[in-house]
């Protein structure tokens, strides 16, 4: 998996195609739900395995568990917001959240993410993984292994989201139609 870090700054690259003027409530909330299907690994402490559906990289990394948790953050976030555009932020939301996935399924370890559960556990990896997988654990990234595993994502992750933000700034910027 990708750091929590790395998750983070995709989110708010994500968000910002999304809010031309930032929106730090809804920047903070895409950035948290990138970071929660990683709460799966709390499951090791009471016996369930990597490869169980609820396992690590299963239910938490599916395309039905990030639109329910889109649902819930739009529901905690929306309280000010205008009704047209509960779908622009639950599409955000979303889009946050299965980036988990995604980025997870683009690594050189692990089982694999189950991207349809609850309905299938079949995990998947994308064709092509360039990333090198984090060690589990916020003392082992800080080794010379994390060192290598941040490089990895600085270049497969970081600068592409860093250009997809700064086009997206450019985009606007000429007012051209996005």
């Amino acid at each position: 998996m990708p750091s929590i870090f790395t998750h983070a700054a995709v989110a708010l690259g994500i968000g910002a195609c999304f809010y031309p003027h930032s929106s730090k409530q809804a920047l903070t909330a895409g950035a948290v739900c990138s970071a929660i299907p990683d709460l799966d690994v709390i499951g090791f402490s009471f016996g369930v395995h990597y490869g169980d559906v609820f396992g690590h990289r299963g239910f938490t990394h599916s395309l039905v568990f990030a639109a329910l948790l889109a649902t819930a953050a739009m529901a905690l976030v929306s309280a000010n917001s205008p009704k047209r555009s509960l779908l622009l932020l639950w599409a955000y939301l979303f889009l946050a959240t299965v980036s988990h996935g995604f980025l997870d399924a683009m690594t050189d370890g692990g089982l694999g993410v189950a991207f349809f559960a609850p309905f299938s556990n079949a995990r998947y990896f994308l064709p092509w993984t360039p990333v090198q997988v984090a060690p589990i654990g916020l003392f082992r990234f800080f080794t010379m292994r994390g060192l290598s595993v941040f490089l990895s994502e600085l270049l497969w992750i970081w600068i592409p989201t860093a250009l997809l933000a700064a086009s997206a700034w450019v985009l606007r910027r000429e007012r051209l139609p996005f």
